[in-house]
């Protein structure tokens, strides 16, 4: 009977000290979750990447092929001109006449000298064949033939002084035309007709050429060397977008064909053109904008779910979960977009883990609680439960069991 009343008291004893253990689990579970009811609940997941063309943007300049200043190259006063300003012109095409009479009787001048200075040559050298017969047969004296031999020499070189003199005032004469010296656009005439004009006078007017046309752009010294990187050499050709000032995208894409020789000391930007069509003549001499430069060949960058970003006055961000398990708010910079990922050149690595969802209530530096990790906290609680109550079972029956 004793033993039998020993044997309750004790199972007694073991059932309300398992009860105390499962409420203090309890309690301590429902702290908890008490404690974390406070806490943003967030979804979390790590930075992929994607194999893409790589994008540099600078600003930029539109530059003619040529520019030629139409100068005066004689003195005289301009008398015509036979063309609009802003009008398109070819090569040799004809564009101002200075005044010709004074440059047209120079040439007749010139060419009366000339024809003189060559009937004296042609005088001369008949003498000098009958001179030379004379001589041979002891006709006249060798010094008669050494004198007409002198007077022909003299009349031949007088020819050439006469026919560079002919030349000139040719060459001349010719300056009074002036014309185009390349094909292009002609811009506003500088001097009127009816002013006098000369060497010094300054252009009459100035053309630019206008197809193709070439764009200039300062290209920061690193992302020059990215480029590079990726290409595996600065000699290649690569293609190149412009958006005008308006942010109006230029229709024609042009090639990437030059780089200067040296990056620019004060900048740290490096010089380089492309080279674009422009058959509608909508680029200008002048004009600014900006470039987008892509290389030939792929680079693998960061991708994120446009959904896991969020902007503001500063720009888009995403929250990185840092080092001690906490939200970062970090500022990204992207390059375009993948299906509905943004591919980002600048502040998330490929392998970081952002947060992908419940960013609207996440504080930086607070603490976050990720989705997946309450469930296994939750059911580790569970386990820990029923594993604490199979004890105290077990410890009944075999307290029993012993018993018997």
């Amino acid at each position: 009977m004793r033993k039998k009343i020993i044997i309750i008291i004790s199972v007694i004893i073991v059932l309300i000290l398992g009860r105390m253990i499962i409420d203090n689990v309890s309690k301590s579970s429902a702290a908890n979750k008490k404690k974390m009811m406070g806490i943003p609940t967030v979804t979390v997941d790590t930075v992929k990447s994607a194999q893409v063309r790589r994008e540099f943007d600078a600003p930029a300049r539109v530059m003619a092929k040529y520019r030629v200043e139409v100068l005066a190259r004689i003195n005289g006063y301009l008398t015509k001109s036979y063309f609009k300003e802003g009008d398109y012109v070819k090569k040799g095409q004809l564009l101002f006449e200075i005044e010709p009479q004074e440059y047209t009787n120079a040439v007749g001048h010139a060419k009366g000298n000339l024809d003189n200075a060559r009937a004296q040559q042609e005088y001369y050298n008949k003498q000098l064949a009958r001179y030379k017969e004379l001589v041979d047969n002891d006709f006249v004296a060798r010094a008669d033939y050494d004198n007409v031999l002198a007077q022909r020499n003299a009349y031949s070189a007088q020819v050439q002084s006469m026919e560079n003199v002919y030349r000139d005032a040719q060459r001349n004469l010719g300056y009074t035309k002036v014309k185009a010296p390349v094909d292009g656009r002609v811009g506003i005439i500088d001097v009127t007709v009816g002013n006098y004009v000369s060497m010094n006078s300054g252009p009459l007017t100035t053309i630019n050429s206008s197809d193709p046309m070439y764009i200039t752009f300062p290209l920061e010294s690193k992302d020059y060397a990215e480029l590079n990187r990726i290409d595996g050499s600065p000699n290649v050709k690569r293609e190149v977008e412009f958006t005008f000032s308006s942010g109006q995208k230029y229709e024609f894409k042009g090639v990437q064909d030059f780089y200067d020789n040296r990056v620019d000391e004060s900048t740290g930007t490096i010089t380089m053109r492309a080279t674009f069509p422009n058959p509608k003549d909508v680029l200008l001499q002048g004009d600014f904008g900006r470039v987008k430069i892509y290389s030939n060949l792929k680079d693998e960058m960061p991708i994120v779910p446009q959904t896991a970003t969020m902007e503001n006055q500063e720009g888009l961000y995403v929250y990185v979960i840092n080092e001690e398990n906490k939200p970062k708010l970090t500022y990204i910079k992207t390059m375009g977009q993948i299906g509905t990922n943004w591919v980002v050149y600048d502040g998330v690595k490929i392998g970081d883990t952002i947060i992908t969802t419940g960013m609207q209530k996440v504080i930086p530096g607070s603490p976050v609680k990720v989705v997946q990790q309450a469930v296994q906290e939750n059911n580790k609680t569970v386990e820990a439960k029923q594993s604490l109550i199979s004890k105290v079972i077990f410890k009944i029956k075999k307290l029993f069991g012993g018993n018997r």
